[in-house]
């Protein structure tokens, strides 16, 4: 099933179904549902008996086998390290890694990696070359589309510019701006909207989420993004960050590398940047995006803060972004980009 935030954005796509062209771009904010709505998608494209509305009947025997993950024109394409996220796999995925056991080895000193490979689209390509079991459409969902690395988006291109008959591919991207102009120019953009803040904070108090309105905020008005933030086993030092920022130039950095120094440093410079986003939205509009309930601490500390030296703390902070996630010494980082963000006071 879809999610609710996203009936409209389903009823609205059905006027392509008599003509489904050969490549759609599914985008927008990360955390609404768009692997999801994409899999939807591709189980009705697939479906034997679709409803009136396109959805997937649930019942045939095309609808088994899709969320068994055996549908033999089926194929989703992701990186390793977020081989999990589909909810299951092609049945080409499930061969592939049998035939990689000898392999384990190897694999076990390396980290998954984020990328799409070329090696991935050369085995898309072969199914894309083989015609369809069924007599019907073949789906590809490639998720995140932006994960492709130079190679594979090179291989890929040449695909899309000369499509096979019958293939449909379904890309999804968060971050369309990274991806090649070319691959973007051959496919129909569709933007998956951000559901309206009383469907999505409805949505999540349905889950038994408590604090809603507040965690909604936080994860920019991402539903998903905020029920993962309500499970977050970080949650206790994100609150505890949340204080020592908000002490301003009180902020203890040595305290904050001792206590953070575990953590992922991309996962820690992404609570400091929506902080520091909420200190400039603060000092400008007077409307904190993020952390609205921290309001008054936020007026207090943008009224203290010397905008030059907060210029460049930014440009310092986005700098790190660029490397964040290279080896380096979690502690020492943290521990520098707090000292800079007390300095703001001085």
């Amino acid at each position: 099933m879809i999610y609710p935030w996203q009936t409209d954005d389903w009823n609205r796509m059905q006027q392509l179904r008599a003509h489904w062209p050969h490549a759609l771009l599914l985008y927008g904010q990360t955390g609404i549902g768009k692997l999801r709505f994409a899999q939807h998608l591709a189980q009705g494209m697939l479906c034997e008996a679709p409803l009136a509305n396109g959805e997937p009947c649930g019942a045939c025997a095309a609808c088994n086998w899709f969320v068994q993950g055996n549908h033999p024109d089926y194929r989703i394409v992701l990186p390793e390290a977020l081989a999990g996220e589909s909810g299951f796999v092609s049945s080409a995925d499930n061969k592939d890694d049998k035939a990689d056991k000898g392999d384990d080895d190897s694999k076990k000193s390396r980290a998954p990696s984020k990328e799409i490979k070329i090696e991935q689209v050369r085995a898309l390509l072969d199914f894309c070359g083989v015609g369809s079991h069924r007599g019907g459409a073949r789906v590809v969902v490639l998720y995140p589309a932006e994960a492709l690395n130079v190679a594979a988006a090179n291989a890929l291109l040449k695909t899309l510019e000369e499509p096979p008959s019958g293939v449909v591919f379904l890309m999804v991207s968060a971050r369309i701006d990274r991806l090649l102009p070319t691959i973007i120019s051959r496919c129909r953009q569709w933007p998956l909207a951000t559901p309206a803040a009383d469907v999505a904070t409805r949505w999540l108090a349905a889950q038994g989420i408590d604090d809603a309105p507040a965690l909604l905020a936080q994860a920019g008005g991402a539903p998903l993004a905020a029920l993962a933030l309500a499970a977050d086993e970080n949650r206790a030092l994100r609150d505890w960050t949340l204080k020592q920022l908000a002490s301003g130039a009180a902020c203890d950095a040595f305290a904050c590398g001792e206590a953070l120094q575990k953590l992922p440093v991309p996962l820690v410079l992404g609570w400091l940047q929506r902080w520091l986003y909420d200190l400039l939205a603060q000092r400008t509009a007077g409307t904190p995006r993020y952390f609205p309930e921290a309001a008054a601490a936020l007026e207090r500390c943008a009224a203290q803060v010397d905008a030059s030296t907060f210029a460049r703390f930014i440009r310092t902070v986005t700098r790190q972004r660029a490397v964040e996630n290279h080896p380096l010494n979690a502690r020492l980082v943290f521990e520098e980009l707090f000292l800079g963000y007390r300095a703001l006071f001085g």
